[in-house]
């Protein structure tokens, strides 16, 4: 389920959101470097990691699930963003370089489909940059963040998720090191303590960000059919049935003597 739009831009505009945004854009930037020929969508709630992307990629477009509502972005200019259903993006085929998803897929209650349509829309060897919660993270265990809400991964879980949605993983970011806590003389260190953090315990990071690229050939999943054993197959008769007609079948033929029945 996802949470209301006003409930994060609240969230982004206090200062535990601008300290979140700060950690969490240094790893995003580091999967995902501008590009002046790229066009990129941003899905879910990714306009706080599109800003540094205008003006140094072709195209920036933020579309927003329907179940989470849209805010007009950037503030300034031509609005980019649209409200669409998470598994009918209204985009073409292979129209987009990049794809960066943001609290979203940990919300969806289509996680498949939406990464299904991710790759619809993606150019062959495009990119899907995912942020999520960390499963052994502590921040998916308060709600003080968006991140504390919907269902978090582990890097197993994603590696699982991509591969049956036709991608591969090719690099890993972790942000949000610190604990969680919002008191202000807190986040005057978080900082130092998020820099300490990445040293000293990456693994147990409030976020992981992962890069994907679309596979050129996307695989089949097979189903194996369930097979019955031979006492269980079906018959065209009755086993009875079939014993007497067999039985008929075996049986000796009745002879008949001509002579006998002239006499008669």
């Amino acid at each position: 389920m996802y949470l209301d739009i006003i409930d994060i831009r609240d969230f982004y505009s206090s200062l535990l959101g601008r300290v979140v945004a700060r950690s969490v854009e240094a790893a995003v930037s580091a999967l995902m470097p501008p590009d002046p020929k790229a066009r990129v969508l941003g899905f879910g709630f990714a306009t706080p990691y599109l800003g540094r992307l205008r003006g140094n990629c072709e195209r920036v477009l933020a579309f927003m699930p329907a179940g989470q509502g849209v805010l007009d972005w950037p503030p300034e200019g031509p609005s980019v963003t649209a409200l669409v259903e998470e598994d009918a993006l209204p985009l073409p085929d292979q129209s987009m370089d990049c794809v960066l998803i943001v609290h979203a897929l940990e919300m969806s209650p289509k996680p498949l489909a939406l990464m299904a349509e991710a790759r619809r829309v993606l150019t062959i060897g495009g990119k899907l940059i995912v942020v999520v919660p960390n499963r052994q993270g502590a921040w998916s265990r308060f709600d003080i963040s968006p991140f504390g809400f919907g269902q978090p991964y582990s890097r197993g879980q994603l590696r699982s998720l991509f591969a049956e949605a036709g991608f591969e993983a090719e690099a890993w970011a972790t942000a949000l090191h610190m604990p969680p806590f919002s008191h202000r003389s807190m986040l005057a260190i978080s900082g130092t303590l998020d820099r300490a953090g990445q040293r000293t315990w990456p693994a147990f990071s409030g976020v992981i960000c992962a890069r994907a690229t679309k596979r050129n050939i996307q695989g089949v999943r097979v189903r194996s059919r369930r097979v019955l054993s031979p006492a269980l197959r079906p018959v065209l008769q009755p086993s009875g049935l079939a014993g007497l007609h067999r039985t008929k079948a075996h049986a000796a033929p009745l002879l008949i003597d001509p002579d006998k029945e002239q006499t008669s």
